[in-house]
């Protein structure tokens, strides 16, 4: 890694915890919306915009690789939910306030100094009711509570019946929202491009009676590569062996039918002829 892209990485992942702190203890944004915002903070350059063979920019890959530093450091925790800071998370943000320091604590393993304050909250300004504002008469707030609670327990009865029709889910294992099977053959499934984890077509559907991601397609012969590629997009990532990140998997198909399986407690894609 060059001495520049290290530098450019620093700043972004200075970003991502900045951008987490700001949003507060507990709250949950997207992954691929906070690294998009730092890499807009920090746009990538010519060497990190090349596509690798995943057709993800090296510098994006660069970047989600050097979160798992935060993750290690336990400052960030990544979920099914979203990324969300931790209190060590925020002391840092007061602990390392620029991106070298923040860089040499996470290389050198320095943990936050005891005493470390948390940042000052920053809470959004309330906008400002005028003097001579007429009350509200008590009619229309009941009708706007009543609607409220209209709309909330359809809501309720919405999720009810939502979790009543799902596949039973094994509690004791939990799953991913979304397993794609990205690849250099998502325009032989429908795909208007290849290698893109967002698309309907190349999403697998979950075998509740063996926890098996599972995907059948019909392929004309030849030589295929594809990923395991979580939650529609590419922040989370399974090559060969189960390895974050990996390498493609590579599939030399006689042609016809064959069914994908994904299983995510060895993070691993398995191929048989159907």
């Amino acid at each position: 890694m060059s001495a520049n892209t290290q530098e450019n990485n620093a700043k972004r992942l200075k970003a991502v915890l900045d951008r987490l702190a700001r949003a507060g203890q507990g709250s949950k944004m997207g992954g691929s919306a906070v690294l998009a915002e730092a890499i807009e903070l920090f746009p990538l350059n010519a060497q990190e915009s090349e596509l690798l063979s995943g057709g993800v920019p090296r510098g994006h890959k660069s970047l989600t690789t050097t979160t798992t530093k935060l993750v290690k450091a336990g400052w960030l925790v990544k979920g099914r939910g979203g990324w969300s800071i931790t209190e060590e998370g925020l002391r840092a943000t007061v602990a390392f306030p620029d991106a070298v320091s923040l860089a040499a604590a996470l290389a050198e393993g320095t943990p936050v100094p005891a005493g470390t304050p948390l940042p000052e909250a920053s809470p959004a300004e309330a906008p400002a009711v005028p003097a001579d504002a007429p009350a509200v008469p008590a009619e229309a707030v009941q009708l706007v509570e009543a609607a409220e609670l209209v709309q909330a327990a359809e809501l309720v009865q919405a999720v009810t019946e939502e979790l009543a029709d799902a596949a039973p889910v094994d509690v004791a294992f939990p799953q991913p929202a979304a397993v794609a099977l990205a690849g250099d053959f998502g325009t032989v499934l429908g795909c208007p491009d290849n290698w893109q984890p967002h698309f309907d077509e190349v999403q697998m559907v979950l075998d509740p009676e063996d926890q098996l991601w599972k995907l059948t397609a019909d392929l004309p012969a030849g030589f295929y590569s594809f990923k395991a590629a979580l939650n529609r997009s590419w922040d989370e990532n399974y090559g060969a062996f189960g390895q974050p990140n990996g390498s493609n998997h590579e599939l030399h198909h006689p042609g016809g039918p064959v069914t994908f399986c994904y299983d995510h407690r060895t993070r691993d894609i398995t191929a048989s002829l159907s």
